[in-house]
């Protein structure tokens, strides 16, 4: 079965960096669009970016332009997003998702940006 393990989040300052992983397994991630969603606290799910399936074709919301990249290793079947010049309000639970932003997601990393 589909299987979607995210880590890399913590606790970090503003201003600063982190690279979140996604290791997928039990469908060929290669066929797959993947994305990143994220859910603030007391918010609805939100999404950040897709990626497609060569990895030369990525898009972003607006509010994380330029700041985040997305990115995918399809030999390691691993979906990665580096995030800089992190801000308090990109404090969520950030999962990746298989296809759609409905699709399959993993049990999520916290990320949290506070001084």
């Amino acid at each position: 079965q589909v299987q979607l393990v995210e880590s890399g989040g913590g606790l970090v300052q503003p201003g600063g960096s982190l690279t979140l992983s996604c290791a997928a397994s039990g469908f060929t991630f290669s066929s797959f669009l993947m994305m990143w969603v994220r859910q603030a606290p007391g918010k609805g799910l939100e999404w950040v970016s897709t990626i497609n399936t060569g990895g030369n074709v990525a898009w972003y919301v607006g509010s994380v332009k330029g700041r985040f990249t997305i990115s995918r290793d399809n030999a390691k079947n691993t979906l990665y997003l580096e995030m800089n010049s992190l801000k308090p309000e990109d404090t969520a639970v950030y999962y990746c998702a298989k296809g759609t932003i409905n699709g399959p997601r993993g049990q999520g990393t916290q990320v949290t940006v506070s001084s």
